[in-house]
């Protein structure tokens, strides 16, 4: 396991409190005072992840190889008990992330009650699957969910009466938040169905930056 992963576990583990909490933090503050850690890239869950790390692939980069961890919050309203971990008053290293928009006020908040640098952060409109579609369009997220194997399921969830008068983004959407694991499963497909000249514009952003 490459020194980025152990220190992402690492900082889950210390986040989500408990017995194992304080050799988390140990654990992460060790990996951070190596060479090996760069930037920490704080996304709200793991379907942000499989979609930064996809594009990564993408553009020939690997993260884990250039220093740079892509941390899971498990939920906006989390960000505050990493930052006091990871941030200006903890290990402070170098930040950046993805949030959704209505998740963007707890970001903005607990990074400027932390002193962070709100700068290499970035916002999805309305969240990532929603760009992910738009970039996309109905019609080639269709063939990609086909690809996948869920094209019937996907039939069958569109003829349910709570899906009839919505569009098909809306549908696209809702369905790939129906299982667990769906939302990261699309993310990094549409990612890699994506040509990278219609990349969303935050998730293009935020891997320049890092």
């Amino acid at each position: 396991m490459d020194q980025t992963t152990r220190f992402t576990r690492a900082a889950v583990a210390w986040a989500a409190g408990g017995a194992d909490a304080p050799a988390a933090a140990t654990a992460a503050q060790e990996l951070a005072a190596t060479e090996a850690l760069r930037t920490v890239v704080l996304v709200e869950g793991v379907s942000d992840c499989a979609a930064v790390e996809a594009l990564a692939v993408r553009h020939d980069r690997n993260l884990a190889e250039e220093g740079v961890a892509v941390v899971p919050l498990g939920g906006a309203t989390s960000i505050a008990r990493f930052l006091a971990l990871i941030g200006p008053g903890g290990l402070d290293l170098a930040l950046a992330g993805l949030c959704d928009a209505g998740e963007e006020p707890y970001f903005r908040r607990a990074l400027t009650e932390a002193g962070a640098d709100p700068t290499g952060f970035y916002v999805c409109d309305a969240d990532l699957e929603d760009e992910l579609i738009r970039a996309l369009g109905p019609a080639e997220v269709e063939q990609v969910i086909a690809i996948e194997g869920e094209l019937r399921q996907l039939r069958t969830f569109q003829k349910q009466p709570a899906q009839r008068g919505r569009t098909p983004e809306q549908q696209l959407r809702r369905f790939m938040g129906t299982h667990s694991g769906r939302k990261a499963q699309y993310a990094r497909a549409l990612v890699e169905a994506l040509p990278l000249t219609r990349v969303p514009r935050p998730l293009d952003a935020l891997l320049a930056y890092v």
